[in-house]
């Protein structure tokens, strides 16, 4: 099971990976939106936001989230490290519900560019 360190570390490197984004992936990653990373095993959230290309981590906090953030993500912690690690393809895991994604129809649509 992945720790909280190796969650937000995950998180870290995906907000990197993110700031190099180029074309219409760098478009979808210049989104400013509020977010929230819910680690079902640990039960933790990580709150921040999505602004210039990177995930801000404000808060970590025990439970689910305590606001709806506008893109919302419930996964496990070895999932998280899998997807960004590129051992887990999103489209899979999201299709086998072992990862949730929440959003408006519009952020969806731009986010799937960077998923």
């Amino acid at each position: 099971m992945a720790t909280i360190e190796e969650c937000r570390a995950a998180l870290g490197k995906f907000s990197d990976t993110m700031q190099g984004a180029e074309g219409e992936a760098r478009a979808a990653a210049a989104l400013d939106r509020s977010v929230s990373c819910h680690i079902t095993d640990l039960d933790v959230t990580f709150a921040g936001r999505l602004t210039g290309g990177r995930i801000e981590v404000d808060d970590t906090h025990p439970g689910p989230p305590r606001r709806r953030a506008q893109i919302r993500l419930a996964l496990a912690g070895d999932d998280l490290v899998a997807l960004v690690a590129g051992d887990l393809n999103f489209a899979t895991a999201w299709g086998r519900g072992r990862v949730r994604l929440e959003a408006s129809l519009l952020d969806l649509f731009r986010l799937r560019k960077l998923l």
